[in-house]
């Protein structure tokens, strides 16, 4: 879990909001638009609201007078389902003096791409139109009501003070609103996600391999092996089994190959890519072609329009050509 910025000067652009900021006719949150009442009260249509990339501008604008947490989550798992009831419990009890909006990652590639949301579920802030990149991962209720006053702690230094006022105040019960529900996946992507859940990430790889071949441009399904090959490639393995191994024995491509693995699977992105790359050159073809074939998959993992993935693409076209 990252601490937050201790100061004002601290709140920066982590990630680049400015595309959803922009949007021409949103549809407004929950409905209507956010209107700013006397005395530093915003009505809402909810404490919960719903984020999407469609409407994330508005929950920007109302993110400069209530802070905002957001919950990057998915439906279809368990663990981000019952984390995002409990976050929305704890947003509750401070009163409208913070709004949660949560968003299924995978719906919203933008946002997902714009917090960086490597897993689910990814919490981050938003204050004064500005993010804050907070955990990723299931956070304990004591440990989680600490960072949410944290982030109180920020807005005010930031002058973002106001309180929201829901219409649906005093909920019967802890649930968020509900929202619509997503669009069923296709049945292979589907079957490859109930795989995932239970560990069996060879039956997830079958699926998403027959969507591949059904459908060559089904970029999500392209993404989702890559996903599944890491994991099943990290089944079973342990991190100083790993980095041992690696250790032990500089010049042994698999043993390179897995900790790249290990890093990029921790959120050592660069320091993935920056491995592979610095021992492809002294690799005869047949290890070159495993690193540039490992690579791409890796990519695909990160996705393809993250910059870190452009910069070690052009390294590697270098080496290449």
């Amino acid at each position: 879990m990252t601490d937050l910025p201790p100061s004002a000067a601290s709140l920066r652009g982590a990630v680049d909001l400015s595309a959803l900021v922009n949007r021409p006719s949103a549809p407004a949150v929950g409905g209507e638009s956010p209107a700013a009442a006397p005395g530093g009260t915003v009505q809402v249509p909810s404490i919960v609201l719903g984020g999407t990339d469609a409407n994330f501008g508005e929950i920007l604008e109302l993110s400069r007078h209530v802070p905002v947490i957001v919950d990057l989550g998915a439906s279809w798992a368990e663990q981000s389902r019952d984390f995002t009831v409990l976050l929305g419990r704890l947003v509750r009890s401070f009163g409208g003096r913070l709004i949660l909006a949560t968003v299924e990652a995978e719906a919203n590639p933008q946002l997902a791409q714009a917090f960086r949301a490597q897993s689910v579920p990814t919490v981050a802030a938003v204050v004064a139109g500005q993010p804050v990149p907070l955990f990723a991962g299931v956070v304990a209720e004591e440990q989680l009501r600490p960072v949410l006053e944290q982030v109180l702690q920020l807005a005010a230094e930031n002058g973002v003070t106001g309180t929201a006022i829901a219409a649906d105040a005093d909920p019967t019960d802890d649930e968020p609103i509900a929202e619509p529900e997503p669009a069923p996946l296709p049945p292979h992507h589907a079957e490859a996600y109930d795989a995932i859940e239970r560990g069996d990430y060879a039956d997830a790889i079958s699926h998403y391999k027959t969507a591949i071949a059904q459908n060559p441009s089904d970029r999500e399904a392209v993404a989702g092996l890559a996903q599944a090959s890491l994991l099943d490639r990290l089944q079973g393995k342990t991190l100083d089994e790993v980095r041992n191994a690696a250790a032990a024995a500089p010049d042994d491509l698999d043993a390179q190959l897995a900790v790249a693995d290990l890093d990029l699977s921790g959120g050592h992105i660069d320091d993935a890519f920056d491995r592979l790359l610095r021992l492809f050159p002294t690799l005869d073809q047949a290890g070159r072609n495993r690193v540039r074939e490992r690579m791409l998959d890796l990519f695909e993992v990160v996705g393809l329009d993250d910059p870190r993935v452009a910069a070690a693409r052009r390294r590697l076209a270098n080496l290449l050509y």
